[in-house]
């Protein structure tokens, strides 16, 4: 099991790097998709909200790579899978795999690192 929780933080971690590299280098030339995605896409470039977006995949999935602060690069990565996988739902659903993908590789992340996040978890906090 420990080799799957390496390999898996592993890509996951790779994935962020890329993908918010990318939002600086723009290495993966991805025309804008067409309709409302291509204007929430333009806004996102055009406002420099995906610099950000972009900085908080870098240093989570760096963190993930040296191993080091997995649960809080966990806990910063969340929000932004939900907001791929949000996308990808209520927009045209073309590249979702990537989403998808990076989704199962952090719930089997967080089913691992689930101890650090037990504090969060109370039902009432006095």
């Amino acid at each position: 099991m420990k080799i799957v929780i390496i390999i898996t933080r592993i890509l996951l971690g790779v994935i962020f790097v890329a993908f918010g590299l990318n939002a600086y280098l723009h290495f993966l030339p991805k025309p804008l998709p067409p309709g409302i995605a291509g204007e929430f896409v333009g806004a996102m470039f055009q406002s420099h909200y995906i610099i950000f977006v972009g900085a908080f995949e870098v240093i989570s999935g760096a963190l993930l790579l040296v191993n080091r602060y997995v649960p809080l690069a966990l806990a910063i990565l969340a929000p932004i899978i939900v907001n791929i996988i949000m996308f990808h739902l209520l927009l045209p659903p073309i590249g979702w795999q990537a989403g998808v993908l990076a989704a199962i590789l952090w719930i089997i992340l967080f089913i691992h690192y689930r101890k650090y996040f037990s504090g969060i978890f109370t039902q009432q906090a006095s």
